[in-house]
Parts: structure tokens; sequence; C-alpha cells
């Protein structure tokens, strides 16, 4: 038998390494660092809960599985092992937003399933005080799990484009989700301090509305505040799991669900700052809902304009452009990631470098589908840290720069977030590209972005429409630089 002091000084290891890993993540520099550190703990919390699970420790345990439930125990961790594996191993950057939603539904289920269980097979007889206190821990896992299931189901299918980005606005919405809220809440009054299972119908009932209400919630906010929504999620996986910890009387899911919960809750109110939005205003509705009309009736605009209405550049007329310059800076947005155009991107960068061009790069606080989506992929494309800075480090040097390079990107660089308060996204602080001497726009097309708004930058006469794949361009881009 294992000494039960043993167990605390495990929980306590695995929590400060959580901690320490929160504090890597906070910075390109010491992300990898960060990322082991998770990685360690979590191999320490695991080792440590299977051993005091399996009654290895000194001590009574309120559950056990004993020496017989070693196989399914470690059945159970083996396939998760392979099923994570093989998932994180064949996603690609491009889809690793929807990965994410993915873990954090299974997380919120996960909530759902101990909290029925824990209220059917309690892990000990209780009393009083201590099971009312049990039974609202209970409700408070299934409540949030299951808003957070269904919840990260919705917006992994608008990630996926199986849904439309565009937000569901029912008319009184905002009713309708204080209304399921507090039948919720009667429900919940009504489940506490049931004898004999007898509160199991209204726990079901409230899983099921509060499921509708992660339904509801997500359907209203639109594609450009989906980042946020990926943050937010993660917020609500983490206060589920500390009510599951609750629940269980396990001290470090408590404790690593309260890191995730107030982790998220806050990069989603950072984010909200960087967007210029209320935190409660995007949860209650968001936006980004597509073109709303003009106030005085006139088209907006770019409105009605199409491919024949902008100048457009080719690669030798970029190429040229690049040598000129002096200084270059690049606005990376989910089309590079989708084009996989990074790495080959990170080679133009060492060759105008070595030319003696100042280049930077411009990243958005919600460019791509998720938090840091950009800093990851020029990361794994070897691009140095110190040149990729923030839009609040850039935005005053646009002025002075020869050439911009927007690769992919769209609602990141509208100049109707300033020019139009009728625009779905109004207010919301964006790189002011147009400033500089000359604009290289690279898309496919002209279609809007996720947010579903046309940019009137593409018809500004300092703009340069560079149509098709980016990677095949910016190879094209690099072959000409080097030759």
């Amino acid at each position: 038998m294992l000494p039960a002091g043993l167990l605390n000084v495990a929980y306590i290891a695995a929590s400060i390494l959580f901690i320490l890993s929160l504090a890597g993540l906070s910075n390109q520099e010491t992300a990898r660092r960060g990322n082991i550190n998770g990685i360690i703990g979590m191999l320490i919390a695991i080792a440590a809960t299977a051993a005091y699970t399996l009654g290895w420790f000194e001590g009574t345990a309120p559950f056990t599985l004993g020496a017989q439930g070693l196989g399914v125990l470690a059945g159970a961790v083996l396939i998760g092992t392979l099923i994570g594996g093989f998932m994180a191993a064949r996603v690609a950057m491009t889809s690793m937003p929807e990965l994410v939603a993915v873990l954090h539904s299974f997380v919120g289920l996960a909530a759902v399933l101990v909290g029925l269980s824990s209220y059917m097979a309690p892990l000990q007889q209780l009393s009083g005080t201590e099971q009312l206190v049990h039974e609202i821990e209970i409700f408070l896992a299934v409540f949030i799990g299951s808003i957070t299931f269904t919840g990260s189901v919705i917006a992994f299918l608008k990630l996926r484009g199986s849904l439309s980005g565009r937000p569901l606005t029912l008319p009184g919405r905002h009713l309708l989700n204080l209304g399921m809220l507090l039948g919720c809440v009667y429900l919940g009054y009504d489940f506490v301090g049931q004898a004999d299972h007898g509160g199991l119908t209204p726990l079901l009932i409230v899983t099921g509305i509060s499921g509708l209400i992660g339904i509801h919630l997500v359907m209203a906010i639109g594609g450009a505040d989906m980042p946020v929504v990926v943050s937010m999620l993660n917020s609500y996986s983490g206060w589920a799991a500390a009510a599951a910890g609750f629940m269980l009387q396990n001290d470090l899911l408590l404790v690593t669900g309260a890191l995730v919960g107030s982790s998220g809750a806050i990069l989603s109110y950072i984010m909200c700052a960087a967007m210029n939005r209320s935190f409660i205003s995007v949860i209650l509705g968001g936006f980004g809902g597509g073109d709303a009309p003009a106030a005085n009736g006139e088209p907006k605009p770019g409105e009605g304009k199409g491919r024949d209405d902008v100048i457009e550049f080719d690669v030798s007329d970029t190429i040229a452009l690049l040598r000129g310059a002096s200084s270059v800076i690049i606005v990376p947005g989910y089309g590079m990631a989708v084009a996989q155009a990074q790495h080959s991107l990170s080679e133009v960068v060492k060759v105008l470098r070595k030319a003696g061009v100042e280049v930077r790069f411009g990243i958005h606080p919600v460019a791509g589908r998720l938090p840091g989506h950009m800093n990851v992929l020029l990361a794994e494309a070897n691009v140095p840290y110190d040149i990729v800075l923030e839009m609040d480090e850039l935005n005053d040097d646009f002025p002075e720069t020869d050439a911009v390079l927007v690769i992919g990107a769209n609602d990141i660089v509208n100049p109707s977030a300033q020019t139009d308060p009728t625009s779905p996204i109004a207010g919301m602080p964006v790189l002011e590209v147009w400033h500089s001497a000359t604009v290289v726009v690279m898309k496919r097309g002209m279609a809007s972005g996720y947010a579903g708004v046309q940019n009137p930058l593409f018809f500004n006469e300092n703009s340069r429409m560079l149509f098709g794949d980016a990677k095949t361009n910016v190879d094209a881009i690099l072959v000409g630089l080097r030759g």
C-alpha cells in the first residue's frame, strides 16, 4: 500500500505543473516548455488518480474498483489514448479549431454522465446539508455540462462549414433564453431534496433544456465571433470539470477545472476587449451576421461591385513591388492556413530580409478560427518570433510601410469597421492596412469573409488583387525573388 500523503503530493505536483503550463503557453518562446509541463502534469494526475481508484493508497476511498477493475481501467485509458493520438496526429492545423470544439464537447458530456451517475449511485450516503450541497453540485455539473456539450457541437459544425456562419436571430431570443434559464432554476429547486431518486425526472428535463440553451446561444453567434466562442466554451468545460471535481471529491479535478474555467474566461474577455465588444453581448447574441442596410439607403462601399471593378496584380507585379520596397508587413488570415502557404511564406521572408527589406507580420487577435491560430502556424514554419507582432504594435506603422501583403484575411482588414456604423463589425479594431503605400490582397475570389461582410478595401486606389491559390502564388513569388 502506498502512503496516503503521497496522493496529496502527486496532486499538488500536478497542479503546479498545470499552472506552469498555462504560464508557458502565454508566450511563443516558452510554449513548447509549457506543453511539456502540461503533459507531465497530466501523466502524474492520471497515474495518481488511477492508483487511488484502484485502492492502492492507505485509507478508505469513497469508491474503489479493486484489483478486478485494473483491466477495465487500463482498457479505457488505452482506448482513449489511441483515439486521442489518432485524432491529433491526422488533424491539419486548419482543422485544429474543430478538434478543440469536439474536445470541449467531450468534457461537457462527461460532466453530464458523471452527474447522472453520481445521483443514481452516490459514492457515499449523505444526509441533511451535505446531501443538499451534493445535489446542487450535481445540478450545476449537468446544467453547465449540457450547455458545453451541445454548444461545442454547434461550434464544431459552424467551424467545419456544415452550418452557416450567420447567426440565427429568433424573435425575442433573449426572452427565450431567460425563460429557459428560469425553467432550469425551477427544476433545480424541484430536483433537490427528493427521496429515492425522485429528482431524476427534473434532472433529465434540465439536461434537455440546458442542451437547447447551448444550441441556441451558439447558433445566435455570428462567424466573426467564433474565436471568442471557442475560448468561451473552453471556460464552460473547465467549470463543468470543477463541478465534477466537487461531486467526486477529487481536489485535482477541482483545481484543474478552475484553472481551465478562469483562464478561458479571461481569454474571452481579452479577445472581446480587442474587438471592442461586450463579453455579455457576444454570449447573448453576438455579431457578424452579414450585411446590414446602409442607414441612408445608399449602397455601401463596394456593394454591387465585382472582380471587374478592382485593380488586379499578377505574380511578376508583386515580385517587382517587393523588390522595390524597404518595409513590408504581411497580414495572414485563415486563407493562408487553408492553402498551407506558411512554409513558402517563411522562405520569402528569409529572401527579403537577406536583401535588407524590413519584414514584419501583423497578427489580429481573432485572425483564423482559434485564438493564436496564426501564431502557431508561423511558429510551425520557423518564422522568427521577434517579427511577429500584434495589431496594436503595428497599426501606427502602416503609413510608413511601402507594401502590405494580405494573405487570406478579410474581416480583420475591413475599413467598414471604422467607417460604416451599420456594419455588423462596426467598432471592431482592425489592421489599418489601407494607410500603407500599396496593399496586395491575395484571395481566390471576391467572396466576403467569415462574417459575411463586403470589404471596401478591395476597391481602394492603392489596393491590388492577386487572385488564385495562396500557396501557388507564394511559391511563384519565392521563385521570382530567388531568380
